[in-house]
């Protein structure tokens, strides 16, 4: 195995693809020559060439426009949308016509497309540039959400993507993009809709998703060294499918439930994962399930600001000391 960046792995994912299926093309802004503007596909463009790697306006319409004419006539297209604030601008496309074009031609028509785009805060990019938007994308029937939390799955998930009769939106966080660790030589291929448990304990399950998973992580092992919370981390990998199993059994196993997401708390992705707890498994419950959210606000710019509104470390290890009552 190498020691891999996630971005680099994200490009090693594409390339394994572009390899084993010639079908497999890809597109969007500053994608080809310059690489990505994340730098994530880097290598591409002259191994694949011209034909199968190739830039776009600068227009998200237009992208998604071409990936599905793609997909509907046989191609297998990865379409990159820069930031994923940025989906707004094409979100006619992908929530009425990518997500329903199977189901509204009976099976006639499939769309194999993944929409790759850059989520996330951290970068101090503002508004306009930062926001996840995974919750968005989990909303509308047809689709499957990815948001891998290292590069390992990074390349993995993002292997099943393309491989998926149907879209598929992967969202790539742009603060773990130089985050390395182990990937797998060769063909690698994680199955959609399967959560990891990172680590196991006895007293309290805490639910994340892409650049949550590490904080979390972390929070756990503050909490077993210095406070006897022995916490069960779960990085769900993809909100749609979703793997309940795994969230019921290790929810029921302990008793007690966090869930830390980047989203702002108003109809976060969280909320469903609690309601799906409560209708299942709510007589294994010894508290009730706690969300450590992002507000509901627009994000701030400033340093400071930014990192006071996402959920920290320092906040899941208070927020799950304060509700275990330690």
């Amino acid at each position: 195995m190498a020691q891999l960046s996630y971005r680099d792995a994200v490009s090693a994912g594409i390339a394994q693809e572009m390899l084993r299926d010639k079908r497999v093309v890809l597109l969007g802004e500053d994608s080809a020559a310059a690489g990505g503007v994340f730098k994530t596909t880097v290598g591409l463009f002259e191994q694949f060439g011209p034909t199968r790697v190739r830039d776009t306006p600068i227009s998200e319409l237009a992208i998604l426009g071409a990936a599905m004419g793609a997909a509907m006539t046989g191609l297998r297209p990865i379409a990159e949308i820069m930031f994923s604030d940025f989906l707004a601008c094409c979100w006619d496309y992908v929530a009425n016509e990518i997500a329903k074009t199977r189901y509204m031609s009976d099976g006639q028509l499939e769309v194999p497309l993944v929409i790759r785009t850059a989520n996330g805060a951290g970068s101090r990019f503002g508004a306009q540039h930062s926001q996840s938007v995974e919750n968005w994308a989990m909303a509308i029937p047809g689709l499957k959400v990815v948001a891998p939390s290292n590069a390992a799955d990074a390349k993995g998930l993002l292997a099943a993507a393309i491989r998926d009769p149907d879209p598929v939106i992967f969202f790539e966080h742009k603060s773990l993009l130089g985050n390395k660790c182990e990937v797998p030589d060769g063909e690698y291929v994680l199955p959609l809709g399967q959560a990891a448990v990172l680590r196991e304990g006895g007293d309290a399950t805490i639910i994340a998703l892409a650049a949550m998973v590490p904080r979390a992580l972390k929070a756990a092992e503050t909490l077993a060294a210095e406070h006897g919370i022995s916490a069960t981390v779960i990085d769900l990998r993809c909100l749609v499918p979703l793997d309940t199993k795994t969230i019921l059994a290790h929810s029921a196993r302990t008793g007690r439930v966090f869930t830390v997401e980047e989203n702002p708390r108003l109809c976060g992705w969280g909320a469903e994962v609690v309601s799906i707890i409560q209708e299942e498994a709510f007589s294994s419950l010894k508290g009730p399930i706690v969300r450590i959210t992002t507000p509901h606000i627009p994000l701030p710019s400033a340093d400071q600001l930014e990192d006071a509104v996402i959920p920290s470390v320092a906040r899941i290890i208070a927020d799950v000391r304060k509700a275990l009552g330690k």
